[in-house]
């Protein structure tokens, strides 16, 4: 087992807790750990600036500091119009008077106060995680870019479940969370056991009264003893659907990469999930590191849609969740990235995924957007619309679901109003025959952030949100008395030195 990154990539990256700017949408890609991410571009520092330069303006005219103008609505606003100047696009609809308009933003929120917004997929880590390596960042950072640093150890907490609860549930507009985990080779590095996992659940529906958290089982094809732990977790967990990783272990080549069509491992498993009733299985694909040919060589073919379709087609009563979107990882600038969709008309991984629907004539495969829609709303809109315009083309709205990744990225809400304000040009629309996106609380966006996460997983926002809600109390409280988005992210950022 190696580390969360090389140790050349170590020296590459910086912990984005203390090495990016905290505008209210980050103004470069922020890795989880996965991937090495790349450079901030020079059109992404030009954003940044820009950012900057409205939170003064605009700061000074509401006596507020730049931090505390960042932290607002209106700074959330002023973000998305600086993004549009400076990639000279309509992407991100946003009007000018939002960034120093307060009124217009508390009638926005009021608006969309009723979204119903369900996270597909999020993560923390059990207090005794020991790998320093993903937690460290502080400490990385003090002994290598800032010294000023050295003995704070803050920042483990913000990967732990209190700031969790507070980055997803009190930060951002989000209902209903799935928690997740993720399998790897070496057992002391998994970010939370099952059984945890099941706990978590356990502890905050109890405690807010209502339903809030559903929970995945972790399973591991392959490796010894896989079967009894689904059989433990059909008996004592009881999750909510199953989550694994095709490609075995997501930070080194595995002794373990499978199929999801193998017909000797997995079709058992099938059997048992159907039997059992636990019939959603969630599948990390994509987003491998920049050298994966060499550094996932003979595995990383496990991170593709190859297996998805036959897999989908045999087992109807089964429903494949495709984590991230299949999206291989930028591994060149984004302007690259959006050069090669202009003329291809496709983007890696992600469109083979799009078309298993009509070429296996299939309706049990989903596409979920964790990491993918983030990374590229940072790194070019364009590439992001065309990235939901392709999913919801080959899915249908009816079948891409709402994920964040997050607590990696910090509170999930500038993503939820990126997606809130994302339209595709009409020159897109027409050029590769993408469908509008529509308003913030339309009827794609609304399927989207949580309907169709609620019919998969039989939720009833009237019953299992029922008043009392202890969330909902505490929220409001938090909202009248907080001081606001912290802004921070929590991956990897490229180090700028």
């Amino acid at each position: 087992m190696g580390s969360w990154l090389s140790e050349r990539e170590q020296r590459l990256v910086a912990g984005a807790e203390t090495a990016s700017a905290a505008t209210p949408i980050p103004t470069q890609i922020v890795s989880n750990g996965e991937y090495l991410p790349p450079p901030q571009s020079e059109t992404q520092k030009r954003v940044e600036r820009r950012i900057l330069e409205l939170a003064d303006v605009n700061g000074k005219r509401l006596g507020l500091s730049r931090r505390q103008f960042m932290q607002t609505s209106c700074g959330m606003a002023a973000a998305f119009v600086a993004m549009n100047e400076v990639y000279a696009t309509n992407v991100f609809q946003v009007g000018a008077a939002e960034a120093h308009e307060p009124e217009l933003m508390r009638a926005r929120a009021q608006s969309l106060a009723g979204q119903f917004i369900f996270d597909v997929q999020t993560h923390f880590v059990r207090d005794d995680f020991e790998h320093k390596e993903l937690l460290g960042l502080a400490k990385f950072a003090a002994e290598h870019w800032n010294p000023q640093l050295k003995g704070d150890d803050s920042s483990l907490v913000r990967y732990k479940f209190q700031n969790y609860v507070k980055e997803v549930y009190y930060d951002s507009d989000t209902n209903l969370a799935l928690l997740s985990g993720a399998p790897f080779d070496d057992p002391s590095w998994w970010l939370l056991s099952n059984e945890q996992i099941a706990r978590t659940r356990e502890v905050i529906n109890d405690f807010a009264g209502s339903r809030r958290l559903l929970a995945h089982t972790v399973i591991t094809p392959k490796q010894p003893g896989w079967m009894e732990e689904v059989d433990k977790a059909i008996a004592v967990y009881r999750p909510d659907s199953w989550k694994s990783y095709t490609i075995g272990d997501p930070l080194a080549p595995s002794k373990y990469p499978w199929r999801l069509d193998d017909e000797q491992v997995m079709y058992p498993f099938y059997e048992k999930a159907v039997k059992a009733g636990i019939t959603t299985l969630c599948i990390h694909k994509g987003l491998l590191p920049s050298d994966y040919e060499k550094s996932f060589a003979g595995v990383w073919e496990y991170a593709t849609a190859w297996d998805v379709g036959k897999a989908a087609k045999d087992w109807p009563q089964m429903t494949f969740v495709i984590y991230h979107s299949a999206l291989r990882a930028f591994l060149e600038l984004p302007d690259q990235a959006w050069t090669e969709f202009e003329t291809t008309g496709r983007i890696k991984w992600a469109s083979d995924l799009a078309e298993i629907p009509d070429k296996f004539g299939v309706s049990n495969v989903y596409a979920e957007l964790g990491t993918s829609f983030a990374n590229s709303a940072v790194a070019h809109p364009k590439f992001s619309a065309a990235l939901v315009g392709t999913l919801i083309k080959g899915f249908g709205a009816d079948h891409v679901l709402w994920g964040t990744d997050s607590v990696w990225y910090g509170s999930p809400q500038w993503q939820i109003e990126a997606m809130r304000r994302l339209e595709i040009p009409e020159d897109m629309q027409k050029k590769y025959g993408f469908q509008p996106l529509g308003p913030a609380d339309g009827q794609t966006k609304t399927a989207v952030f949580g309907g169709n996460t609620a019919r998969l997983y039989n939720f009833d926002k009237r019953a299992d949100l029922a008043p009392p809600d202890r969330f909902a109390e505490i929220k409001a409280d938090y909202v009248r008395n907080g001081s606001g988005r912290s802004n921070l992210r929590y991956g990897w950022v490229r180090n700028s030195g």
